[in-house]
């Protein structure tokens, strides 16, 4: 699907899938390039109801609305939050539940600008003029140890707590968001993805398959397609969900939109 907005144009694609393992897929998504915003939600394995969790972030998302500006787009984009946690929280307490949560990684678009919003250890990269970069950090105990020096990258992909969640939506009283933000630039391709793909495919991996993702009418969802499909070709022990989105100057020939 191609949309074009003031600044820039968006090829955007999105897969999600339950995987080879699990029967429930608790992964959410939300595209909504005529707001600029995507989003992945991804419901709290091993703990009730996840899916309720990712469902009712990514549809609170989805509410917010045409902004005025980029500070008026996060701003929307935080109280949706913030609301999201607090139901949740309130949820998780009338069920008698221990949590009710889902991580959360999210691409805000206006005019030139973007901004990146995470919780958890779903993802944002973005593959720009050939370079390849994770814009979010894992909020999880696996990652801590790393920045602390106590474990490697390489020794982090296969610790045995890895899984462990620091942060997340739905957990505490107070969402807690980390933010990144930046300039667009032409041709600059974004990968939001919940762990159920960094799991298999090494960073490499998928900046190759970014680098396919050129802003046509086909490339981002064929590159989310092949994303998906070495992921289930290597076992995919659970839920994966690829949402790519390609950028490319305003006023370039029109592609053919599809859904």
């Amino acid at each position: 699907m191609v949309l074009q907005l003031a600044a820039f144009s968006f090829d955007t694609g999105a897969t999600t899938h339950v995987g080879r393992v699990r029967t429930l897929n608790e992964d959410r998504y939300v595209v909504r390039p005529d707001l600029g915003v995507w989003a992945v939600a991804d419901g709290m394995g091993g703990h009730d109801r996840g899916e309720v969790a990712s469902s009712l972030i990514v549809r609170l998302i989805d509410s917010i609305g045409p902004a005025v500006s980029a500070p008026d787009l996060l701003a929307r984009f935080e109280d949706r939050i913030i609301r999201a946690n607090a139901e949740l929280r309130r949820l998780a307490e009338s069920t008698g539940a221990d949590i009710i949560g889902a991580t959360l990684a999210a691409l805000l678009t206006s005019e030139t600008y973007y901004a990146v919003v995470w919780s958890g250890d779903s993802r944002v990269y973005r593959l720009r003029a050939g370079s390849f970069e994770q814009l979010t950090r894992d909020h999880t105990e696996a990652q801590e140890l790393v920045d602390q020096g106590v474990i490697s990258p390489e020794e982090a992909r296969t610790w045995p707590r890895r899984n462990v969640i620091t942060r997340a939506i739905g957990v505490v009283d107070e969402p807690e968001l980390a933010f990144e933000h930046g300039l667009l630039a032409p041709g600059d391709v974004f990968l939001i993805c919940s762990d159920g793909l960094t799991g298999h495919l090494e960073d490499r991996e998928i900046a190759a398959t970014l680098g396919t993702a050129e802003p046509t009418a086909a490339g981002a969802q064929a590159a989310c397609d092949r994303l998906v499909a070495t992921t289930l070709d290597r076992g995919a022990t659970d839920n994966v969900t690829v949402i790519v989105v390609a950028c490319r100057p305003a006023g370039a020939p029109p592609d053919r939109h599809r859904e």
